[in-house]
């Protein structure tokens, strides 16, 4: 890295720390270390939003995908809209009427504990798998710069967003999320600018070159279930970001911390939405990088042809200008720290509310209170740190966290559609619709391990695996509660 580069790096990563930890004397409560004070403009909840969606994943692994193939990832974009309207429509009026910390806390007055402790496990497990891809692709890009160890980075990188996010609590996490959002948009663009001004025949080139090689296509719009289809990642799309937008801790502590329920729906829709054409830039990245290195004007190394996660980091290493290198490093990290300081402080509290207080014989003190929410949120990092250093060897990030996210996330939304729209769904019916989607996660996941690539499970793509499961549970869960029914002229699904 050159002089200047390492100088902007520094002063971003010295500079967000400082300025998140400095929010250290308001965390008093646990509340305030969960939700903040309610004087949170929405701005800044909105980008909040965006933050802790847009990630690393976003920021490396889907340039990287498009270079390799094309614009199919953006369909999961695509699908954006429709979840948010629903989760603003229903979700977040619900969230604000039980005014709970956790997003789980609805759950148990509906279907009893084991309810509540089955998804917020479920969430715990995705923290986990998400906080510990993006280290990992936080250490693929600065491994790259400056050639360091890539575990010596994970284990640096994850105690400095521990640092911040254990001492500046939840307004540290929004407001460094709002400032990293800003700057990850902003070294998006500037890259992008400047790959459409290094081709050797101008812009235009970038799109002819791409054209030609059917960079842009949306994928294949044909009805096979077993490959990523257009229709197979619209469909997952919409199930997971229900799933992220509806029933996520990581968002509905951002609707409880808004002012009104006006100001959450807002935050929540207009903080969805940003990501759609933020990711389009991303998406286009990936597509302008093929163009470059395929019209001349630079040549990529040969063993980076099929690590598509390596890709962009080597293009801001060694094509980007003094300057823009380390205002992109910089936003790499702003796209990865906002989510993973926010994984760690909602999963504290998700351990603090669903757990140790929920289980407590006795009364717990505040005092008590905070000492768990920094203990549980140190646990979080170091779990992360270690499934980043077990992903080491993957060839994509992005289709590896998409599976694994589809995977420990499979049961979670069926249960809470059963809960806030089947009022006749009882808690037997919902633990026996839980257990066939257990079943058909594990099947679509495990079979094709002990039983090779031809099996039944092999025919449908491992997108699916939260779709099948979520439509088992809540299917099993109410016309279990149909047969079992006496008084059948009260069944019906309700509204939230």
């Amino acid at each position: 890295m050159r002089l200047i580069d390492i100088i902007v790096f520094i002063v971003y990563l010295v500079g967000i720390t400082i300025y998140g930890s400095s929010f250290f004397k308001k965390n008093r409560t646990s509340d305030s270390y969960s939700l903040g004070s309610s004087n949170i403009p929405a701005w800044v909840i909105s980008m909040s939003i965006f933050a802790t969606f847009v990630s690393s994943i976003s920021f490396l692994a889907l340039p990287g995908n498009a270079y390799l193939s094309n614009w199919n990832a953006f369909v999961f974009s695509l699908s954006i809209p429709v979840s948010l309207t629903i989760a603003v429509k229903y979700f977040v009026p619900l969230y604000r009427k039980i005014n709970s910390p956790s997003a789980y806390t609805f759950l148990e007055t509906r279907f009893g504990p084991w309810a509540r402790i089955y998804v917020s496990s479920c969430y715990l497990l995705t923290q986990i798998m998400r906080v510990g891809t993006i280290l990992y692709l936080l250490a693929l890009t600065l491994n790259a710069v400056v050639g360091w160890d890539i575990v010596t980075i994970i284990v640096v990188t994850g105690l400095t967003v521990t640092l911040y996010s254990l001492l500046g609590g939840f307004e540290a996490v929004v407001w460094t999320d709002a400032i990293q959002g800003i700057i990850l948009i902003g070294g998006a663009l500037a890259t992008l600018v400047y790959i459409f001004f290094a081709m050797p025949e101008g812009p235009g080139q970038v799109f002819s070159i791409a054209a030609k090689n059917n960079k842009f296509d949306l994928g294949s719009f044909g009805v096979s279930l077993s490959e990523p289809t257009f229709w197979v990642v619209l469909v997952y799309g919409i199930f997971i970001n229900l799933q992220n937008y509806g029933i996520d801790q990581n968002y509905v502590q951002r609707y409880m911390a808004s002012k009104t329920e006006k100001e959450a729906k807002k935050s929540a829709f207009w903080g969805g939405m940003i990501y759609v054409p933020v990711s389009l830039v991303f998406i286009f990245i990936g597509t302008a990088l093929y163009s470059f290195y395929h019209s001349g004007a630079a040549t990529l190394p040969e063993d980076l042809l099929g690590k598509s996660d390596r890709i962009f980091p080597y293009f801001i290493v060694n094509q980007l200008p003094a300057g823009l290198t380390g205002l992109l490093i910089a936003s790499v990290f702003a796209a990865g720290m906002s989510t993973i300081s926010t994984g760690f402080n909602s999963s504290a509290t998700v351990f603090l509310t669903d757990y140790y207080r929920r289980f407590s014989t006795k009364p717990v003190s505040e005092k008590k209170a905070l000492r768990i929410l920094y203990l549980s949120s140190l646990i979080i990092s170091i779990l992360g740190m270690g499934v980043a250093v077990a992903m080491i060897n993957v060839k994509s990030a992005l289709d590896a966290w998409w599976q694994l996210a589809s995977i420990f996330s499979g049961g979670m939304l069926g249960i809470f559609l059963l809960a806030a729209f089947s009022r006749v769904t009882k808690s037997a019916h919902a633990l026996a619709g839980t257990i066939a989607g257990i079943l058909v996660i594990l099947w679509m996941s495990l079979s094709p391990l002990i039983w090779g690539d031809d099996t039944l499970a092999t025919r449908f793509h491992s997108f699916l695996t939260i779709v099948f499961a979520t439509a088992t549970i809540f299917f099993i869960g109410f016309f279990s509660a149909v047969l079992f029914q006496k008084n059948k002229s009260k069944i019906r699904l309700t509204k939230v």
